[in-house]
């Protein structure tokens, strides 16, 4: 019998560009400790642990989980790490929700860490170049990696194709509003690595071109950082809730999708995330959501990019293909709009700690649902080379 799954605690460490003080292990145990006093329990109760690292080579270590497992009290109990890209988080909620729902763990705890900006190139005597030549390992390193490939021309491929399919859609001005609109959002998250850089769409579209069309102000930012969440079956949940008086937000549905990595007919379609519209209706069909554009409510997704945002929300039916747009030009997504979308700053303003940022999404929409006494919340993570995988999770506050 499938158990119902609720988050019953949440936390998250400051996500900053540099945390010269903290190691990756400190951080991990900061989000550890605050997610568990969240929900009132000791590290004791917790059965098991679901670790979303991205990239060894951000923690310098091949093996990066297996130092966490006694640094944060998990000692003598299951543990299993998670890499999927840009969107290991939302599969580590994944992970985590099947073992809970199937009765295997009551407790257990979700935590993503990210060390990203301890590379550092010494020919350009920055971090950043050496974030992207890390990242580059994620492409084909016979073929992609050796003539430039970085995660903004591989976004850009598919934008363009979609821009080629929808000529107009994702004005530029457009595009920049989405921006300023997110830099807004970010000054109530005081956990946030921008949370006091907010920008005008006129100061958008005047950033530099980094790779076309996305500018500097259209791109998420590299973080480090950690979130936590502590999941529990349905009884433990409902007798966590009682003792912190804190409701408990379910998770109703998740769903996934991996599409191919490479172009070409019959292979991947370059003008859709076809990852984002099959992991959506995946997860909205588990959660019995017949039409996602009037039950979802709170939007957490996955902002590598202004203009993927758009496309993803199109995905996800919230919107139609071509017109993703009308998340301005109709008001959906500004202040007192249908949509409540990345309240936290999402992965451009709070910043991209990439084993935690859709965890972090998840603790924001938790505090959203409850804050704002809504029912539903939509949490998305997408990654590895053009948007190839996705994962989302239905959040349900009753």
């Amino acid at each position: 019998m499938t158990r119902r799954v609720g988050i019953v605690g949440a936390a998250v460490t400051p996500f900053r560009a540099k945390w010269f003080e903290k190691t990756y292990y400190e951080l991990a145990q900061m989000a550890t400790r605050e997610a568990v006093k969240d929900a009132g329990i000791s590290i004791g109760e917790v059965d098991a642990v679901f670790y979303g690292i991205y990239n060894d080579i951000f923690e310098r270590a091949c093996i990066p989980e297996h130092p966490l497992q006694g640094i944060c009290g998990m000692q003598n109990k299951f543990g299993i790490r998670i890499s999927n890209g840009g969107a290991t988080g939302a599969y580590t909620m994944s992970a985590a929700h099947a073992y809970v729902a199937a009765g295997r763990f009551k407790i257990a705890l979700v935590l993503g860490v990210e060390k990203a900006t301890d590379c550092y190139d010494f020919q350009s005597m920055s971090s950043t170049p050496e974030v992207i030549k890390t990242i580059a390992w994620s492409g084909d390193s016979f073929f992609e990696q050796q003539i430039g490939w970085s995660a903004s021309d591989s976004y850009a491929e598919v934008v363009l194709a979609y821009m080629d399919e929808h000529p107009g859609d994702l004005k530029p001005e457009v595009t920049a509003q989405v921006s300023s609109l997110l830099s807004q959002n970010v000054r109530n998250n005081p956990y946030a690595q921008r949370q006091l850089d907010q920008v005008t769409p006129q100061e958008v579209l005047n950033s530099r071109l980094v790779v076309y069309p996305f500018r500097e102000l259209e791109i998420c930012v590299y973080s480090e950082g950690a979130a936590a969440l502590i999941l529990a079956e349905e009884e433990t949940a409902k007798a966590i809730a009682r003792n912190t008086g804190k409701p408990v937000v379910w998770i109703t549905g998740v769903g996934e999708a991996n599409e191919h990595s490479f172009a070409g007919r019959n292979q991947k379609v370059m003008s859709r995330i076809m990852s984002d519209h099959y992991g959506a209706h995946r997860a909205y069909e588990m959660a019995g959501i017949k039409d996602p554009a009037k039950a979802i409510e709170v939007v957490e997704l996955h902002d590598a990019f202004v203009h993927q945002l758009e496309i993803s929300c199109a995905e996800f039916g919230l919107v139609p293909l071509g017109r993703a747009d009308a998340l301005i030009e109709e008001g959906l997504m500004t202040p007192g709009g249908k949509y409540v979308v990345n309240p936290c700053g999402g992965l451009i303003y709070c910043g991209h700690a990439v084993g935690a940022s859709n965890i972090m999404s998840a603790w924001s929409a938790r505090n959203e649902l409850i804050k704002r006494k809504l029912k539903t919340a939509l949490v998305h993570g997408t990654g590895s080379t053009v948007a190839q995988y996705t994962a989302c999770l239905i959040l349900e506050h009753d």
